[in-house]
């Protein structure tokens, strides 16, 4: 695994890009940080998908569970204590203006590949609960996209996601390779994929959560955490878990810091209050260098869980964004986590045994 100061480097690398990113313009889009016009990647669309065109798309549903026994996970190699890849996106862009922007082809060669190799798409929600349904032999990855930009989401005249957004990339892949499971999580802030008027916001919202997607915090304003005091820390949280919750989306269960920045004391991240209204985060995400423990681990540390950045192996990346990380995992099939395809045992080679959290021994599967 890559040191700590390699990691530290990397939230560097993160809060410089990001913060060239919020100063460029968005082709096609508002300024990040800046209401879009009515009508700018309206999700609504001019019509409601028609019955037939809903049937199109693939469907979010969770693959049938076994009953696996220490001969059958030993059958598949499954280790569910290993390394979980969540892969951070920001932009999709045709033309990258920022070194964390990606194009429609680069996300869409990336999740290809994912599928190819035997990935399936979890939510943050799912991977951090531990509810993790995947089937036998294969891989949970977690595809998450921050700041809720125009690009991510956007309905076009027929009421079906947009060409070239994440959302309609995933369903082609998922079209494509019918075991990619089209579900990913947006960690949003103020204005959800660049929309102005509210009920603009809470139709975009409810069509994801509808369609099995996470819908999730990135705090109101995208402040870095780390240098505001505990009650705006505490605001900034709160006011996007009112907006979501006016949207009707279901309990946010997941945060990703802004930048990457953890704040100061780093419990109030994961819990606090604020006006009166309370929250308690299951798993708090960083910017990240590395893929992110099993949550079924006793090290697993769910108020600071690494992410990777989706890039090549150039410059900065050449050691630990995702090409660089999904080749690592590909050539140490031992440390990945692999799936016994039951959600309710957690199968593990018995030398593993002792690296499992308490409150999970109930469910140890050893072989």
């Amino acid at each position: 695994m890559l040191t700590r100061i390699i990691g530290l480097a990397n939230v560097v690398v993160i809060t410089i890009a990001i913060a060239t990113l919020l100063l460029l313009p968005t082709a096609g889009g508002p300024t990040v940080g800046q209401a879009a016009t009515v009508g700018t990647a309206k999700p609504s669309g001019n019509a409601p998908a028609t019955p037939e065109a809903e049937a199109d798309l693939p469907s979010s549903d969770r693959p049938p569970p076994v009953t696996a026994t220490p001969e059958f996970a030993k059958q598949v190699k499954a280790n569910e204590l290993g390394l979980v890849p969540a892969i951070m996106y920001h932009r999709i862009m045709k033309k990258r203006f920022a070194s964390i922007d990606r194009t429609p082809s680069q996300l869409r060669q990336e999740l290809e590949k994912l599928a190819r190799q035997g990935y399936v798409p979890i939510t943050a929600k799912e991977f951090v609960t531990g509810d993790i349904a995947v089937p036998a032999g294969k891989f949970p990855v977690v595809l998450t996209f921050d700041d809720g930009h125009p690009s991510h989401f956007a309905l076009d005249g027929t009421g079906m996601p947009k060409k070239d957004t994440a959302v309609a990339i995933i369903y082609d892949v998922a079209r494509k390779y019918p075991g990619f499971r089209p579900v990913a999580t947006f960690w949003v802030n103020r204005q959800p994929f660049g929309l102005q008027r509210q009920d603009d916001q809470a139709r975009a919202v409810r069509w994801l959560t509808d369609h099995g997607f996470e819908v999730a915090n990135h705090t109101w304003g995208h402040p870095n955490l780390a240098v505001l005091p505990d009650k705006k820390v505490k605001e900034q949280i709160v006011r996007l878990q009112r907006l979501l919750k006016k949207f009707g989306a279901p309990e946010g269960d997941t945060l990703a810091l802004p930048f990457g920045s953890m704040p100061h004391p780093r419990k109030i991240a994961r819990a606090g209050s604020w006006n009166g209204t309370g929250y308690d985060f299951a798993g708090v995400f960083l910017a990240g260098a590395e893929p992110s423990v099993s949550p079924y681990a006793k090290n697993f540390d769910r108020g600071a869980i690494q992410r990777i950045q989706s890039n090549g192996k150039r410059g900065e990346c050449r050691k630990w964004c995702s090409e660089y990380w999904l080749e690592w995992l590909n050539k140490h099939p031992g440390e990945r986590y692999v799936s016994d395809g039951d959600p309710q045992r957690i199968s593990i080679p018995r030398k593993s045994a002792g690296n499992i959290a308490a409150k999970r021994r109930a469910q140890l599967n050893a072989y």
